[in-house]
């Protein structure tokens, strides 16, 4: 999957690094991700 692809959502912690790795996630995983709800603590 490319970078740039509408398909993909990269994801980075740039806490750390501005220039760190990309997770390439698909967008269905993402969408899935952020609809989810939130877990009891």
């Amino acid at each position: 999957m490319a970078l740039r692809s509408p398909a993909v959502v990269p994801v980075r912690d740039s806490k750390t690094t501005p220039d760190g790795p990309v997770l390439r996630i698909s967008r269905p995983a993402w969408t899935a991700f952020i609809s989810a709800p939130p877990m009891a603590p």
